[in-house]
C-alpha cells in the first residue's frame, strides 16, 4: 500500500473514531433479542412492537392501630400486552423481607423479623386457590388452572394481612402509633421483554421495578388517625370535620403555607369525624406504586405550587411530622420551591403528579408522591435530602425503571438533580463541598477492585460500597460529564428526548444511550463506553510541559472535564476548561495547545467535583 493511501486510511481511522462510529456498546443477548424483535428501537425509542402489560387495582386495607396488623383485600384486573402465554403468575411482597426465611443484604436486629404475609383467601378467574402465603419469599408463584393468553385479561382477587415491623425501616411502625405503611399489598409482578418475569428476590439493598398501574384503594383507620396517602383523596368531607376539611381545600389552590392541623387540635380529638373507624379513600392512575401513613399526633401542613406555567396546574405540597421534627417545619416553602425548581430548570418537566407529602420517619426514602425522611437536626441536610427524595419523581416514578438491576438509571439522575438544585439553593460553593463530601471522597479513596466495576454491572449483583458508588456518585459523575460535554442546551434537549420517549414505559440504558444519541445528533458510544462499560476511575496527571504545550495524562480513564489552571511568570494567570471531547481521540492522553506563548511558572489541573485519587501529580512548577 503507497504510503499516500496509508495517510488517507489514518485519516479516516481517526475521522471515525472521532464520531464514535467505530465504537460499538456491549449488549447481552436478552437485549440484544429485544432489538431484533423491533420491542426497542435502535434510534432511542420504544419499537414499533413494544409492549408491557398493566393492572387495575382496587384495595380495600385497614390498619389494626393495637395489633399492628395490616389487613387487606384486593381485586386486580391484570392485562397480558404480551405475545406469551403464562402458565403461572410472580407475586411479589416486599414485606416478606422481614420474615427470618428470606434472604437479606444487611443484618437487623430482632425487632425487625415478622411472621409475614399471610393469605387468606385466592381466587383468579373465580376458581379458589388454596394457598397461604407461608412458603413465600418476597417472590410467590401460583402456577394458574387455565393459562393466560397474550393480549388477555384475568381477574385475581386476595385477602392477606401481615404485621408491622417493630424496627421501622422504609416502612413500618415510627413510634406506637405512627406507622408508615409501603409495599403492603401482593402485586403482580413485571413481566417484561427483556428477563420475562421479574423473580429477582428483594434483599432490602437494591430497590424497587414495577408496572405502571390504575389504584383506587381505601385506609380504614381508627378514628383521630389521619392518613396520608399516593393519590387524590377523594372523600375529605367524610373523614375530617368541617374546618379541617375546608383547610385542606383550600391549600390547593394557595401557596400559602396553612397549618391544617396543630399539635393541641390533634390532642384534642377535633381533627376527624369521630367515628370508630374512618375509611380514607385514595386514587392514582398510570402509577407504579401506592403507599400512605397514619398518625394520631404528627402535626399537619400544606401549601401547593404551581407546576406547569402553561396550564397553571398546582401540586399539592403537605407535610406530617412529630412536634420534635423541627427539619419538617420548613418542608412546605422547600418543597414549593423543589417542585418549582425541578419543573423549570432541571429536567424541566412540569412535576407530573398530584401531590407530593414529606413524611417524618427513618428511611430517606422515596415513593410515588410521598417521602419518607428522617429528622437529622440539620435543616440544610434535611433539605437536600428531600430534594434528592422529589427529584425520584421523575426517575424511577415518571419513567418505570428497574432499580432492582439498573440502580444507576434512577439514583445517579436524582444525585445529579440534588447536586444542581443545592447549587440554586446555597450556592456552587456550598453545593461542590457537599457532593464532593457526600457523593464522591469515599468512592476515589478507595482503591478496591470493587469500587471499580463498571456501571453497567446489574446492581443485584453488587455489594454494599460498590452498589451505592456505582448507583450514585459515579452515576451522577456521568451525567455531569456528559452535561459538560455536550453544553445546557444539547443536553437538555436530549434529557427531554430521553424522557418522552419512555414516560410510563420501562426503559433500560441501552434505551438512555440511543435516546441521547439521536437527540443529540452525535455518536457518544465511544463516552458511554467509557463511562459505563470499563474499570476506569478517576486520576489525571500533568504529563509535560514543553514549548506551550501541555500533556496531560488520563491515569484512571473517566472521560471527565478539568480546568488548566496556568500561571505565567509574569504573575498572570489564565482558565482553559476542557470538556470530556479533550479524550474523544485518544482516552489516555489529551493534548493542550496554549495560545498564549508567555513563560510558564506553574500548571494545575482542577477537575472540580471529579475528584482525583492522586491529585499530587496534578501540580506542575517550573524549576
Amino acid at each position: 500500500m503507497k504510503k499516500q493511501s496509508l495517510q488517507l486510511l489514518f485519516i479516516a481511522i481517526v475521522f471515525l473514531a472521532q464520531k464514535g462510529f467505530a465504537q460499538e456498546l456491549y449488549m447481552p443477548r436478552n437485549i440484544k433479542e429485544s432489538y431484533a424483535n423491533a420491542v426497542r428501537s435502535m434510534d432511542g425509542k420504544p419499537g414499533k412492537n413494544y409492549w408491557q402489560n398493566h393492572g387495575k387495582y382496587a384495595i380495600a386495607l385497614q390498619v389494626n392501630a393495637d395489633t399492628k396488623i395490616v389487613s387487606g383485600t384486593e381485586t386486580i384486573v391484570y392485562e397480558n400486552n404480551s405475545n406469551d402465554t403464562l402458565k403461572n403468575l410472580r407475586i411479589r411482597f416486599v414485606n416478606n423481607i422481614h420474615k427470618k426465611s428470606s434472604p437479606r443484604a444487611v443484618q437487623n436486629s430482632e425487632g425487625f423479623f415478622t411472621d409475614g404475609l399471610t393469605i387468606t383467601a385466592l381466587k383468579i378467574e373465580g376458581e379458589v386457590y388454596n394457598e397461604d402465603g407461608k412458603d413465600w419469599g418476597t417472590v410467590g408463584t401460583v402456577k394458574m388452572k387455565k393459562p393466560l393468553s397474550p393480549h388477555s385479561k384475568i381477574t385475581i382477587d386476595i385477602d392477606w394481612n401481615y404485621p408491622l415491623s417493630k424496627v421501622s425501616g422504609r416502612e413500618g411502625q415510627i413510634d406506637d402509633s405512627t406507622f408508615f405503611v409501603a409495599y403492603s399489598y401482593p402485586r403482580v409482578s413485571v413481566f417484561d421483554d427483556y428477563n420475562r418475569w421479574d423473580d429477582l428476590p428483594h434483599t432490602s439493598g437494591q430497590e424497587f421495578y414495577n408496572d405502571f398501574n390504575d389504584y383506587v384503594y381505601s385506609v380504614k383507620a381508627p378514628k383521630n388517625y389521619v392518613v396520608y396517602g399516593t393519590g387524590d383523596l377523594l372523600n375529605p368531607d367524610e373523614v375530617l370535620q368541617p374546618e379541617f376539611a375546608s383547610r385542606l381545600k383550600k391549600s390547593y389552590t394557595t401557596d400559602e403555607v396553612l397549618h391544617i392541623a396543630n399539635e393541641q387540635e390533634m390532642k384534642s380529638g377535633v381533627v376527624t369525624k369521630q367515628n370508630e373507624w374512618n375509611v380514607w379513600k385514595f386514587e392514582a392512575k398510570n402509577i407504579s406504586d401506592v403507599c400512605f401513613g397514619l398518625s394520631d399526633h404528627y402535626l399537619w401542613d400544606a401549601g401547593s405550587v404551581i407546576v406547569d406555567q402553561k396550564t397553571k396546574r398546582r401540586s399539592s405540597i403537605q407535610a406530617a411530622y412529630d412536634v420534635k421534627g423541627t427539619d419538617f417545619v420548613n418542608s412546605i416553602k422547600n418543597n414549593q420551591y423543589a417542585l418549582d425548581w425541578f419543573s423549570n430548570n432541571w429536567p424541566g418537566i412540569p412535576y407530573p403528579f398530584s401531590k407530593m407529602t414529606a413524611f417524618q420517619g427513618f428511611a430517606d426514602m422515596e415513593y410515588p408522591m410521598m417521602c419518607n425522611d428522617s429528622q437529622m437536626g440539620d435543616p440544610v441536610f434535611a433539605q437536600l435530602v428531600q430534594d434528592h427524595e422529589v427529584a425520584h419523581s421523575y426517575f424511577p416514578f415518571y419513567m418505570g425503571i428497574n432499580e432492582t438491576r439498573y440502580a444507576f438509571m434512577d439514583e445517579g439522575w436524582a444525585t445529579t438533580f440534588e447536586y444542581l438544585i443545592g447549587i440554586a439553593e446555597h450556592g456552587k460553593e456550598a453545593a461542590d463541598k457537599f457532593y464532593k463530601e457526600f457523593r464522591v471522597e469515599q468512592y476515589i479513596n478507595d482503591p478496591s477492585a470493587e469500587e471499580d466495576q463498571p456501571i453497567i454491572t446489574m446492581s443485584s449483583q453488587l455489594s454494599d460500597s460498590g452498589y451505592g458508588n456505582n448507583s450514585y456518585g459515579k452515576a451522577s459523575l456521568s451525567y455531569i460529564a456528559l452535561k459538560d460535554l455536550l453544553g445546557d442546551d444539547l443536553f437538555k434537549k436530549s434529557l427531554h428526548a430521553y424522557m418522552e420517549n419512555w414516560n410510563g414505559k420501562h426503559p433500560i440504558p441501552w434505551d438512555y444511550f440511543n435516546s441521547f444519541n439521536t437527540a443529540s445528533g452525535k455518536n457518544l458510544n465511544w463516552f458511554f463506553d467509557n463511562w459505563f462499560f470499563t474499570n476506569n476511575y478517576i486520576d489525571l496527571s500533568v504529563k509535560n510541559v514543553a514549548k506551550n504545550v501541555v500533556t496531560v495524562e488520563n491515569v484512571g480513564g473517566f472521560a471527565i472535564p478539568f480546568d488548566v489552571i496556568i500561571k505565567y511568570a509574569d504573575h498572570t494567570t489564565e482558565t482553559i476548561h476542557q470538556t470530556p471531547a479533550a479524550w474523544q481521540a485518544n482516552q489516555k492522553r489529551a493534548v493542550i495547545a496554549l495560545k498564549n506563548k508567555k513563560a510558564i511558572r506553574q500548571v494545575t489541573i482542577d477537575g472540580g467535583v471529579f475528584m482525583d485519587a492522586t491529585p499530587k501529580n496534578n501540580v506542575w512548577a517550573s524549576k
